[in-house]
């Protein structure tokens, strides 16, 4: 009887006992993982089909091209050119389309992506997995420059508002911002090229010396970054714009919030209220929006690349456009929308991890 009388008095005191139920939790993840993943497959499909149907809009055709000169310099029979054409091309410019798109479905499915149509017998995957690399590397060092460089000026920027340094800086920041990353480049060509000659061009263009051979030393290195150095330039100083202005906008909305208040009449010292509570949380709206700007890499460095001649993906996307080579078009934007699914996929869980109160909402 008092053991009973007990446990009710701990239950009236302490309340009810409540079971934890983790399996609930779980479940939403994984609903909110499975949801996500539905929703990026599904883009990548509707992507990829529409692909593949836009680019056999574009005027002219490789394939007849290559029928015409074959007919003009062997003269051999427009059957026999046809066939060397499917042969070479893996294309049958008299099949019809969806079958041509359900075969082309099928074969990607299986990890074929074509042969290059102005390259016959070179794969697509060879042709991204040679070009790509380059870009990674130039977009990627770039970026990672850029936003560094932008979250510091832009917490000077908050700091120093209202001043000579808010002002000067917000108009630097806004006119990088406001041009295209190709414009950039021309004037880095005309002016620092030809009119300063502080670049030599001619040496500059391509990935990496013609004869070098590539490997992890310290020469490679030196040189590969001399070749992607204009590309990493323009792309760093159209970025450092935006990077520095949406981290002045967070920072001074930061700086208005109570905790923040309630940190300075706590004493806490400027570099830690800093550190610890105005820049960690002013900097996840830009954690994200990095995310997604990784997405763009691949597609982002086409005119760029072309400019420089650096040979990267961008480079190679330009030639296969000018080309009409159907097989490279698809393979590379199977790779950007990839890539920018990816990303976005990878901003929401960085997002909601780094702030808690995403997933509180979410399970609400």
């Amino acid at each position: 009887m008092s053991g009973a009388v007990d446990t009710s008095a701990a239950e009236l005191i302490e309340g009810p006992a409540v079971e934890p139920r983790p399996s609930a939790v779980r479940r939403f993840v994984n609903a909110w993982l499975v949801r996500r993943l539905f929703k990026a497959v599904l883009t990548v499909f509707i992507v990829t089909t529409g692909t593949f149907f836009l680019v056999r809009l574009l005027p002219g055709n490789p394939v007849d091209t290559y029928i015409q000169t074959q007919i003009a310099q062997t003269g051999i029979s427009y059957e026999a050119a046809a066939a060397q054409a499917k042969n070479l091309f893996s294309l049958d410019p008299n099949e019809p389309l969806i079958a041509q798109y359900f075969h082309y479905m099928v074969n990607m499915l299986h990890g074929d992506f074509g042969n290059s149509l102005l390259s016959p017998g070179t794969t697509v995957a060879s042709v991204i997995k040679t070009y790509l690399p380059w870009t990674l590397f130039s977009v990627g060092v770039a970026t990672v420059f850029s936003f560094a460089i932008g979250i510091v000026a832009g917490m000077i920027m908050a700091y120093r508002r209202e001043t000579w340094v808010d002002h000067l800086l917000t108009s630097i920041g806004s006119v990088l911002h406001a041009i295209p990353n190709y414009i950039l480049a021309i004037l880095i060509v005309v002016f620092l090229g030809v009119k300063l000659q502080v670049f030599d061009l001619t040496q500059a263009r391509g990935s990496y010396t013609p004869g070098v051979t590539p490997s992890f030393s310290l020469s490679f290195l030196n040189d590969i970054f001399y070749h992607a150095m204009l590309p990493i330039l323009a792309y760093a100083l159209t970025t450092v714009g935006s990077w520095a202005l949406v981290m002045k906008s967070s920072t001074v909305e930061t700086l208005g919030e109570d905790y923040v208040t309630v940190a300075r009449a706590r004493g806490l010292t400027d570099s830690r209220i800093r550190s610890g509570y105005v820049g960690r949380n002013a900097v996840l709206p830009l954690f994200s929006q990095l995310a997604v700007s990784l997405g763009f890499v691949v597609g982002g460095s086409i005119f760029v690349e072309k400019i420089f001649g650096y040979q990267g993906i961008g480079f190679s996307l330009f030639n296969a456009v000018n080309g009409r080579d159907y097989a490279v078009l698809q393979g590379i934007f199977l790779v950007v929308t990839i890539s920018v699914v990816a990303a976005n996929l990878l901003a929401d869980l960085l997002y909601s991890r780094m702030d808690p109160r995403i997933r509180v909402q979410g399970k609400g």
